[in-house]
């Protein structure tokens, strides 16, 4: 069964100045997904309506920390990671189920900036392909850490 491992966002009250070295992220249990927005109170959300979630698979993650990246949730400026489903390898349209009630939309697949390689002191080549995807939120709901994830259609 696919499931929530992780959920972070950036909270709207803290400034992108007060990063330095990585990723300003708060990892939380339970978050409020809402249509057409992203997560609430994220300070991200609202900005791009194909960029709403930041989607990671948490086995990808781990597969790097042997490489020396650093793996502790937010610190690739996700704002979730999914055990039991690569994200990557889902096409664009395809939704998503998270928790009883949100469902989310894949709109492609992400690829790294000048800040994910500052946060993380490494070149974007040592990692190859995408990292992670990004999704639009179709459905609102509640999501915890630990909820189902269910693939209902790919495109």
């Amino acid at each position: 069964m696919a499931s929530i491992y992780s959920i972070t966002y950036q909270p709207t009250n803290k400034k992108y100045e007060e990063r330095g070295d990585k990723f300003l992220r708060v990892s939380v249990y339970e978050i409020q997904l809402i249509e057409n927005h992203g997560i609430e109170g994220d300070a991200k959300a609202g900005h791009n309506p194909n960029r709403q979630l930041n989607l990671l698979s948490q086995e990808w993650v781990q597969s790097l920390s042997d490489e020396g990246f650093k793996t502790s949730p937010g610190q690739f400026g996700e704002q979730m990671t999914l055990t039991g489903l690569e994200v990557t390898e889902l096409p664009s349209g395809s939704r998503i189920q998270l928790g009883p009630e949100a469902v989310i939309e894949i709109t492609k697949n992400r690829t790294g900036c000048v800040r994910l390689e500052t946060v993380q002191d490494k070149k974007l080549e040592e990692i190859g392909g995408p990292i992670g995807a990004l999704a639009k939120v179709l459905v609102s709901g509640t999501i915890r850490v630990g909820d189902e994830v269910k693939l209902l259609q790919t495109a």
